[in-house]
């Protein structure tokens, strides 16, 4: 599958901050970084860009807001062409406390958006770009978005939004293979202008098989985590991506290092990957959060009580 157009975004602190509120230590981080740029990967997500109006700086970690000197204390000193990116949501971003791109060491913001607040969306990102930096539109939920409003929104995006990439987000791991074909072929019958990208989560262990099948419909931007690490079920495994793709220019090696030195000991202290709680989740397509709070309680095993208060079946 070798095409050079194929990036890798990974997204390891930003998705894996789900899991700590953000509180990932800077050893730790640069440590990712580290590894990352060994591999050639071409973007790291280093969290958030959040209103520190709205969230609590006692509350969530450096990640949730990555302020420009605390990414400066990440990336000082490591020799990398990978670049740093930053994620904002719809209403949770003062514009104000992004600084034009050649004041900042990021230089990717995606703006995630469910398709209802596309407008939105497409305000934040045309404001980024305008700022100089590198964007995209993570359209989240997509499995639950009616196609005639994923239409339009796409429709929207190709006219009026400056975006480089449009993102299929499977935000509750609910994808298979034929509807991941269907959408990344939809979006690139629309989507003329820029590059379509997939970022998938693992709840029926397919976020792998579905970022192949969009890659093979011409998907040219692909995210993953170090060893899958993100809230729930996590994401897409870059080390798996990584081994697929056939570019000579990523290098494995440093990733399986980095998974050895620091992800083992890290997956003592906290759960994340393929659990029962989180496919019955993705097969019902339900956001994770009622099989989070399972996970938290002392009936974290009650699978079948947990699939029909889900579905509302009453034990036989």
């Amino acid at each position: 599958m070798f095409r050079e157009k194929i990036k890798v975004l990974d997204c390891t602190i930003r998705d894996g901050g789900l899991i700590n509120n953000h509180a990932f230590d800077l050893r730790f981080v640069r440590e990712v970084y580290r590894a990352l740029s060994e591999a050639n990967v071409d973007y790291m997500e280093i969290g958030y860009k959040n209103s520190k109006r709205l969230f609590s700086a006692k509350e969530f970690g450096k990640w949730k807001f990555c302020d420009d000197e605390d990414i400066k204390k990440v990336t000082e000193g490591i020799e990398s062409r990978t670049k740093i990116s930053v994620m904002v949501d719809v209403d949770r971003v003062d514009i104000d406390d992004v600084k034009p791109r050649e004041e900042s060491p990021v230089s990717m913001v995606r703006v995630a958006s469910y398709v209802k607040d596309i407008d939105k969306a497409i305000f934040l990102v045309n404001r980024f770009a305008e700022k100089g930096y590198e964007t995209t539109v993570n359209i989240m939920a997509i499995s639950r978005a009616l196609e005639n409003e994923l239409t339009e929104a796409l429709e929207q995006l190709e006219k009026e939004c400056k975006a480089d990439v449009i993102y299929i987000v499977d935000s509750f791991g609910a994808l298979y293979q034929e509807t991941t074909e269907f959408l990344i072929k939809k979006a690139k019958s629309i989507i003329k202008s820029k590059e379509i990208g997939i970022h998938a989560h693992n709840n029926q262990q397919l976020a792998f098989s579905n970022t192949i099948e969009a890659v093979i419909h011409n998907a040219n931007f692909v995210d993953g985590t170090v060893y899958g690490l993100g809230r729930a079920a996590g994401n897409c495994p870059l080390e798996l991506i990584l081994g697929f793709l056939k570019n000579p220019k990523f290098d494995i090696r440093p990733v399986l290092d980095l998974i050895s030195k620091e992800f083992i000991p890290l997956r003592e202290k906290i759960e994340w990957g393929y659990i029962i709680p989180y496919a019955i989740t993705g097969i019902l397509d339900e956001h994770p959060r009622a099989a989070m709070a399972l996970r938290g309680s002392n009936r974290k095993e009650s699978y079948r009580e947990f699939y029909e208060s889900l579905v509302g079946e009453s034990e036989q």
